[in-house]
Formats: C-alpha cells, structure tokens, sequence
C-alpha cells in the first residue's frame, strides 16, 4: 500500500504562487507515475501535471508555462509549484500515484484564488 499526503494549498491571489507536495509513504519503491489533479465543483477531475519515470512531465494547456513538477526521489515527495495563479486555478488538487499497475490518491488540499 502507498499513503500520500498532500499540503501546501491555501489562499492566493491572482498572480501569486503556492507549492503543493506530495509525499509518498509506505510501499513507495516502483512509483512510475504521479499526476496532480485538479477537482472543481460540477466538473471532472482534470489531469493538470504529471511526472514519469525517466523525468518525464507533461501539463494540461491551461497551465502549461505557469506550474512546474518535480520530484525529490529522497523525500518520496512530488512537488506542484504553482506560479502567475488565475481565479480559474480555484479547486480541491489531488495526487495520484500509480505503482505496479495499482492507482493510489491522496485525500486533496485546497487551493483557493481570489481576487
């Protein structure tokens, strides 16, 4: 079993910044992938980011050029670094995993942008 743990979410203005984590616990060796995603009220979740194995990232259109994934392999932690945030950015963000075919989501941290 993989844990994950999200934070990092809050209230930002628009043009401001917010770093999200993803922290993986438990049986976190073979992670190959993990995908932030975004949930809007009477919307679908949304891929936004994602990284895998080989370092590989890819970015939703919406937010290509303003956020940026990495991940730090001694802290088994992902990180989402937000940045020029607009009021659209508004949602609850998840982390999904997935290792040995098995998927694994985080329980989410809000992210709120206001002006």
């Amino acid at each position: 079993q993989v844990q994950l743990a999200e934070s990092g979410g809050g209230l930002v203005q628009p043009g401001g910044s917010l770093r999200l984590s993803c922290a993986a616990s438990g049986d976190t060796f073979g992670i190959s992938y993990t995908g932030w995603y975004r949930q809007t009220p009477g919307r679908e979740r949304e891929l936004v980011a994602l990284w895998r194995s080989g370092d590989y990232t890819n970015y939703a259109d919406s937010v290509r050029g303003r956020f940026t994934v990495s991940r730090d392999n001694a802290k088994n932690t992902v990180f989402l670094q937000m940045t020029n945030v607009e009021l659209q950015d508004t949602g609850v963000y998840f982390c999904k995993v997935i290792r040995l075919g098995k998927e694994f989501w985080g329980q989410g941290t809000q992210v709120t942008v206001f002006s």
